[in-house]
């Protein structure tokens, strides 16, 4: 298989190569390759989405007609494989050629640039210099030569700095082998967060990094997660209505647990493909468990004095409402724990097993109150005259 199809957290190379292009706003997309393949016209039909036009030609020779003297011209070695950000901190504002230390890049099988420098796969030249190309053999490399090119016409050389550990940010893959050996640091990389996770999140978390490469290799990602999470509260609310009010609320934590899993693995694909609508879908359905919650918790009120219609719902929404901006105001070690729907659903069922779901929203309505006058009263005042 060639190196620009071999496939890493479930997108080629050539597919992450295109995402950097398409994020540093490059409006014509050109691939070298000797005939238009099914991975080709994905690539194709990626570049035109996002409003640039994408040509293939057979041999760097076309590439003159292609790029003009006014333009830049960003190109990227078959097999480089790099963090979409990296890439676009360094080639983003100034022409230059990007090279690391020899001992690295030899190392990683780029080729040698000079006697303390190897090449590192990509660089922002001018234009005018693609015309040199036609001095040189029609079965030239394109992006060697054009590296060599530029160089002897006195474009900067960048470094990129030293990579670290595995080298899963800026990588030239060359085999099968070397996209298992960065694929798991990669998809860890992308699904970890700096700041204290929530048991729910946890949870997604050992899901993505264990059963994550293979649902994205099989095309099953982060949409197939959001159909279940739905499906799972359509469940729940179903549950509750026919009176099995804590198996609705275990459905509900479970449902979380898949949103968290989804938004996890979103983050991945979105690293290659930043149009992703996945994180605005799972933004509503964080209200939809809200909103489960308040009519399952309202189903199970018992309280001493028996309410009617709407009423046996409004503790519901008081102890929900308060733990949203609770979530908002608290800065601590225990935000995450507050604003996981999953350890919610979970108390719940419990109060639920235990007859005093109507005693838990008003005492949990009261107690998130009281909590939030503690976060605002701990809070800085700055005073202007």
């Amino acid at each position: 298989m060639p190196r620009a199809f071999l496939r890493i957290g479930g997108t080629t190379v050539a597919g992450q190569q295109l995402g950097v292009a398409i994020a540093l706003g490059c409006e014509r997309i050109v691939c070298l390759a000797p005939a238009l393949t099914k991975e080709i016209v994905e690539l194709q039909h990626r570049a035109e989405q996002s409003g640039a036009q994408f040509h293939v030609i057979p041999g760097p020779r076309p590439l003159q007609g292609l790029v003009t003297a006014s333009d830049e011209l960003i190109a990227f070695s078959d097999g480089l494989f790099s963090s979409r950000d990296r890439a676009c901190s360094l080639l983003a504002d100034q022409q230059s050629v990007l090279v690391q230390p020899i001992e690295q890049g030899l190392a990683a099988g780029f080729e040698r640039i000079d006697l303390n420098h190897a090449a590192a796969g990509a660089m922002r030249i001018p234009g005018r210099l693609v015309e040199r190309l036609s001095e040189l053999p029609a079965d030239c490399d394109a992006v060697s030569s054009l590296q060599r090119i530029a160089l002897q016409a006195g474009v900067r050389q960048q470094p990129i700095g030293v990579i670290g550990p595995g080298g899963a940010f800026w990588s030239l893959v060359q085999s099968d082998s070397d996209a298992h050996a960065i694929e798991p640091q990669w998809i860890r990389q992308h699904s970890s967060d700096p700041a204290p996770s929530g048991p729910s999140r946890a949870l997604a978390m050992v899901a993505v990094r264990r059963l994550g490469p293979s649902m994205l290799h099989a095309g099953s990602g982060s949409g197939i997660l959001v159909t279940a999470a739905v499906l799972t509260a359509l469940l729940a609310l179903g549950a509750g209505w026919m009176g099995f009010i804590a198996l609705g609320f275990g459905l509900c934590g479970f449902g979380w647990i898949q949103r968290e899993f989804a938004d996890l693995l979103a983050r991945v694909e979105t690293e290659s493909a930043p149009k992703n609508v996945t994180a605005t879908v799972l933004a509503a359905f964080g209200w939809v468990i809200d909103g489960l919650l308040v009519v399952l918790l309202g189903y199970a009120a018992n309280p001493i004095h028996p309410m009617h219609g709407l009423e046996r719902f409004f503790p519901a929404f008081m102890l929900i409402a308060l733990l949203r901006i609770l979530a908002s105001v608290y800065v601590g070690r225990w935000k995450s724990w507050i604003a996981d729907r999953g350890v919610i659903a979970i108390v719940l069922m419990g109060a639920v097993a235990g007859r005093v779901a109507g005693e838990t929203a008003h005492l949990g309505a009261a107690l998130v109150a009281i909590l939030i006058l503690l976060a605002l009263g701990n809070k800085s005042r700055l005073t202007g005259l």
